[in-house]
Formats: C-alpha cells, structure tokens, sequence
C-alpha cells in the first residue's frame, strides 16, 4: 500500500496551495481518507477527511471555510484545497486512508494506513 502526497511548499501568507495524495494497493473507493498535520514539537493533528464518496466531510475548527477536501476515485486520488494560508498552518501534512468507508473520523487510531508527508510552510 502506497499513499503518495505532494504539493507542499512555500507560500506567503493568505496564499493557496493544494495538496494531492495518490493511493494504490488498496481499493481507494472502499476507504475514507484522512489529511493530518504536524508542526515542529507538537502532536499530529486531524485537517480533514472525506467518506469513499465525498457525501461526508468534516474539518478541523481551525481550517473551517479555508480548506476543502475533496477527491477523484476514478484517479485513485484525494485533495486538499488550501487557501487564506497563515503561518500557524505550517507542518508536515499527511494524508490517511480509514477502511470504514463512510467515516470521515478526525481520530488518528481510526486511520489504516499513513503517507510520507509533505511540507508546508506559510511565511508571513
């Protein structure tokens, strides 16, 4: 099982950025999916996740009207839209697939399988 993100970079504040996340080895439309972060010293902490169809979505406080999730099961493929960025939004984010597929849990026990990460880093 491979979860492969990308998309991370550097951005100035109030800037956009999104991420993708490409899966393979599971049958990615019988997952939920998952975006986490963690920043220097502190915990991982849940983004957002999405149910096998994108009829269930939920986010962190914090991202609330900035980000969206969002994917592409034809393309094996999960988003996250990333706008009115703030410093406070850098970390390594990660993205995480769940076999329940219509949870869209911001538990990080619920999740089955984890990507590499990718960096992004807000200046302000």
């Amino acid at each position: 099982v491979q979860l492969q993100a990308c998309g991370g970079g550097l951005v100035q504040a109030r800037g956009s950025l999104r991420l993708s996340c490409a899966v393979s080895g599971i049958r990615f439309s019988e997952y939920a999916m998952g975006w986490f972060r963690q920043a220097p010293g502190m915990e991982r902490e849940f983004v957002a996740a999405v149910s096998w169809n994108g009829g269930i979505s939920d986010y962190a406080d914090s991202v609330k009207d900035r980000f969206t999730i969002s994917r592409d099961n034809a393309k094996n493929t999960v988003y996250l839209q990333m706008s009115s960025l703030k410093p406070e939004d850098t970390a390594v984010y990660y993205c995480a697939a769940d076999s329940i597929p219509v949870a869209a849990t911001s538990t990080l026990l619920g999740y089955d399988y984890w990507g590499q990460g990718t960096q992004v880093t807000v200046s302000s």
